[in-house]
């Protein structure tokens, strides 16, 4: 089993920026892929951001892509999500998830935390 646990998340003005933290545990946390993915109220969940697991390939979403950074640290067993040049639309829920593989599908997942709310004010 592999648990997630994030953190990071609350209320900020556009424009402004936080840093999402997805703590890993359980099983080699270097065997694991991990993405992020986000659900705003009423609409389905969404692929934001993924890095593999030695932090070499990362990808995002075209909504997201130079405005959030997503990163790595093994040792930590930790995964980051820097976001920058937020918009009220990036409002939502954000997961991270883990799998053995490197995916934007979040029905290919097999481990997710619990969520954090980001709420980005006008």
């Amino acid at each position: 089993q592999v648990q997630l646990v994030e953190s990071g998340g609350g209320l900020v003005q556009a424009g402004g920026s936080l840093r999402l933290s997805c703590a890993v545990s359980g099983r080699t946390f270097s065997d694991y892929n991990v993405a992020w993915f986000r659900q705003a109220l009423g609409n389905e969940r969404e692929f934001v951001a993924s890095i593999s697991r030695n932090g070499l390939r990362t990808g995002y979403a075209d909504s997201v892509e130079g405005r959030f950074t997503i990163s790595r640290a093994n040792a930590e067993k930790t995964v980051y999500l820097q976001m920058n040049s937020l918009k009220p639309e990036d409002t939502a829920v954000y997961y991270c998830a883990a799998d053995l593989s490197l995916h934007n599908n979040a029905a290919a997942y097999d481990y997710w935390g619990q969520g954090t709310q980001v709420t980005v004010s006008s």
